[in-house]
């Protein structure tokens, strides 16, 4: 899916998971603040699992996200990034319009992210902090992917 007013003309986003660059997603998400140390398999196994768009420079992909919807009434965005080098040039507004934009994620009543430190950039495409945090609940295990062996099983640590 390209649109019309892109930053650049070389510049895309598309949902062919077939054309994602697994090494490039993972080596950004093994450092990332909330990924890090995740094992590929897991990076493999959600994708499988998320409708995944990916922002290229012509063939090299330079950004990503994944959306983990029933594509009816909720949708959760996750891994959203785009690569030092092409950061400061909208491609992060471009990768977000994209998404909401698709097709198969709109009417949906209900949107959540996490993130840290990229509020103002979900502002612009509506997010804000939960209206009602007392609702929601969470089962976080924050250390994960440090207690797995190499091929995913947790660790008798």
């Amino acid at each position: 899916m390209e649109l019309p007013d892109q930053p650049d003309s070389s510049i895309a986003v598309d949902t062919d998971q077939s054309r994602l660059d697994l090494k490039t997603i993972h080596e950004f998400l093994t450092n990332s603040y909330w990924a890090r140390g995740i094992p590929i398999e897991v990076v493999e196994r959600s994708i499988r699992g998320s409708l995944c768009f990916g922002l290229y420079d012509g063939d090299q992909q330079v950004g990503f996200a994944r959306v983990i919807s029933d594509c009816a009434t909720f949708a959760y965005l996750a891994d959203v990034f785009v690569l030092e080098s092409h950061r400061g040039r909208g491609l992060g507004k471009m990768l977000m319009a994209s998404i909401l934009a698709h097709p198969s994620l709109q009417g949906l009543r209900r949107w959540l992210l996490a993130t840290r430190d990229a509020h103002d950039l979900y502002a612009q495409f509506g997010f804000a902090p939960l209206a009602a945090p007392e609702r929601f609940m969470e089962r976080h295990a924050r250390d994960v992917y440090a207690s797995q062996d190499s091929e995913g099983v947790a660790g008798r640590v």
